[in-house]
C-alpha cells in the first residue's frame, strides 16, 4: 500500500501505536431521529472489526475538522454541507492527538459504506452504543462524548451591557461600538470557545473541549440598525433589551431543550429572569477576555 500525506503509524508516549503522524480525527454525527453514526472497521485496518467513528489521519495542511469531514465523506458518503459542527474534543497524548468533531445533521444524510476501510455503517441510539464491540479508545472516550451528543452552545449577548462595561468612548458612536462587538463575536464564532471557563461547559477528564457556538447579539436604541453577519445573528429589541434577551433565551431553550444557553450580562435583575428560563449567566469580563 502506498502511503499518502499524513499516513503512517506513531509510537506514542502512552505506549500505544496510533495512526497518523499529524494526528487523527473522527466525526461524531448525531441525528435526533436515528442516533449517532457508527462505522464498523474492516478486518485489515488498525483495530479491525470494531465499531467507532468515520475518521482518519490528518493531512499536513488540514485542520482536525476538515480532516474529519473529508474522511466522513470518503468513508460514509456524508456531505460536509449537511453537517453542523457544534464542538470538538481533543485527547492530547503529547506525541499524538485525536480530535472528535461533534456535529448534528441539518441536511440529507444517507450514510453508506463508501470505501474498503469499512464493512458497515449504522445509526445507533446513544443508549445502545456501549453494547457494540467498540474501538478501545472510542470506548474510553464515549461516556464524556455521550453527554454532549446533539447539544449546541448558544451564546446570547446583551450588547448594551457588554459595550458599556468598558469606558472606551462607546457613547460617542453607539451603533459603531455595537458593530465592532459584532465583528469580534464573528471571529470568536469561527475560532470557537474553549470549554471550562466561567459558565462555559467543560467535561471532566483530560480532553480539551472547544465549542462552535451559535451567537445572538441583542441590540437596542441607536444600535438597532446593525445587520447580522456570518456567525452572529443580530436581534433588535422592539421594546427594551432585557425583554428581548429573555425572549431569545426562552426560544433557544424551546428549540434545543438540552442545549447550553448562556447569556452574557452583568445585570442582576436580568440574570434572575434568564435563569428562570433555564439559561446560565456569563460575565461580560469573561467574554471580553475571550475576545482580546
Amino acid at each position: 500500500m502506498r502511503l499518502g500525506d499524513g499516513d503512517g503509524f506513531v509510537r506514542c508516549a502512552c505506549g500505544s501505536l496510533h495512526w497518523g503522524p499529524n494526528g487523527a480525527a473522527g466525526l461524531l454525527l448525531s441525528d435526533p431521529e436515528r442516533g449517532v453514526l457508527l462505522q464498523r472497521r474492516a478486518w485489515w485496518v488498525h483495530h479491525g472489526r470494531t465499531w467507532a467513528l468515520p475518521g482518519g489521519a490528518l493531512r499536513s495542511a488540514e485542520t482536525a475538522a476538515q480532516a474529519a469531514m473529508r474522511e466522513a465523506e470518503e468513508e460514509a458518503d456524508v456531505p460536509a454541507q449537511a453537517v453542523r459542527v457544534t464542538a470538538t474534543s481533543v485527547a492530547d497524548h503529547g506525541t499524538w492527538r485525536y480530535t472528535t468533531v461533534l456535529g448534528s445533521v441539518h441536511g440529507a444524510v444517507d450514510a453508506r459504506v463508501a470505501n474498503a476501510e469499512s464493512t458497515g455503517m449504522r445509526w445507533v441510539p446513544p443508549h445502545e452504543v456501549e453494547r457494540y464491540p467498540l474501538h478501545r479508545d472510542f470506548a474510553a472516550a464515549w461516556p464524556a462524548l455521550r453527554m454532549q451528543v446533539g447539544r449546541r452552545l448558544v451564546l446570547i449577548v446583551d450588547g448594551a451591557n457588554v459595550v458599556g462595561s468598558r469606558p472606551d468612548g462607546w457613547w460617542r458612536d453607539r451603533a459603531g461600538a455595537a458593530e465592532r462587538l459584532r465583528d469580534r463575536l464573528a471571529t470568536l464564532a469561527a475560532a470557537g470557545i474553549p470549554g471550562g471557563h466561567d459558565g462555559i461547559p467543560g467535561v471532566d477528564g483530560a480532553e480539551e473541549w472547544c465549542w462552535l457556538p451559535h451567537i445572538v447579539l441583542v441590540v437596542e436604541g441607536a444600535a438597532r440598525g446593525i445587520a447580522s453577519v456570518d456567525g452572529v445573528e443580530v436581534v433588535a429589541a422592539d421594546r427594551d433589551g432585557d425583554t428581548a434577551i429573555v425572549d431569545v433565551a426562552r426560544q433557544a431553550r424551546k428549540e434545543g431543550p438540552d442545549d447550553h444557553v448562556l447569556v452574557v450580562t452583568a445585570d442582576r435583575e436580568l440574570r434572575s429572569r434568564i435563569e428562570a428560563e433555564g439559561a446560565t449567566r456569563l460575565r461580560p469580563s469573561t467574554l471580553l477576555d475571550l475576545l482580546d
